[in-house]
């Protein structure tokens, strides 16, 4: 594909299943000279690249060293303005906390057109592959997707005391990403609003042969990570359109007991 003007694509590779990519992702990328590839793209995404393709990794992975955003950006121009056709290749989708909406500003001012195309986020799949909804009639009104880790240096962090609050009142499900770090402090902050007996699911590697999940209540969300050594990469849902889930696996593990 050919542009009259300098051109990024920014592309969501989905969680890491190479099976949850959109058609339209699979073409961007088999059309690429250069990818610019996240930590957490699997090779299987990679390998629908071209192998003409130059795939550069800019590995970005929540409390690891990573390649700063400042240099990505500059490269991702450079390779444009060269006249590559350059893919962004992002984890997730691009614009839920993978930094799309600072790379496409920083190109858009440099005279680079933009396109994205979506990916499949985490927190959706994740809670899918469980057998459950984000929303739901009788429990959830809405979700809301947040993240547990800002800025170092920012005055504006998450109440999530009062944030408890709202989802209590409104009945919403939320879907916190890069939380794992700071889970007692959640927990403890989270319990100012919402019940103790509200369920907990914490998923790790979404949709790869190696995710893992444990179900829990709030009151138990930090113990329960410690106890199961549940890391990063990980996302945690929080609200009642776990109930039955949790349900199942209690009884589960009581069936187990009793045997």
């Amino acid at each position: 594909m050919t542009h009259t003007q300098p051109h990024v694509t920014l592309v969501g590779a989905g969680p890491g299943d190479p099976e949850l990519l959109t058609l339209k992702a699979v073409k961007a990328i088999a059309n690429a000279t250069v990818l610019l590839v996240d930590d957490l793209v699997s090779d299987a995404i990679v390998a629908y690249a071209p192998a003409t393709a130059r795939i550069i990794y800019v590995g970005k992975r929540g409390g690891c060293k990573s390649t700063p955003q400042a240099f990505i950006e500059k490269l991702m121009l450079q390779e444009a303005l060269s006249g590559e056709n350059v893919v962004r290749l992002k984890g997730g989708d691009p614009f839920i906390f993978g930094r799309g909406g600072e790379e496409v500003e920083h190109l858009r001012t440099k005279g680079v057109h933009v396109t994205v195309i979506n990916g499949i986020t985490a927190g959706l799949a994740g809670v899918t592959s469980l057998g459950v909804p984000l929303t739901h009639r009788a429990h959830a009104h809405g979700v809301l997707f947040i993240t547990g880790h800002a800025k170092q240096d920012a005055t504006d962090a998450v109440d999530w005391a009062a944030l408890s609050h709202t989802a209590a009142q409104a009945k919403l499900t939320l879907v916190i990403y890069m939380g794992m770090s700071g889970a007692a402090q959640l927990q403890t902050s989270l319990l100012q609003g919402l019940h103790p007996d509200t369920p907990v699911a914490i998923i790790q590697h979404v949709s790869l042969p190696t995710q893992r999940h444990v179900v829990c209540t709030l009151s138990d969300l930090h113990h329960t990570v410690m106890r199961d050594q549940m890391a990063s990469p990980s996302v945690i849902v929080v609200g009642d359109v776990l109930q039955g889930l949790l349900h199942l696996e209690q009884n589960s593990q009581t069936l187990v007991a009793v045997a």
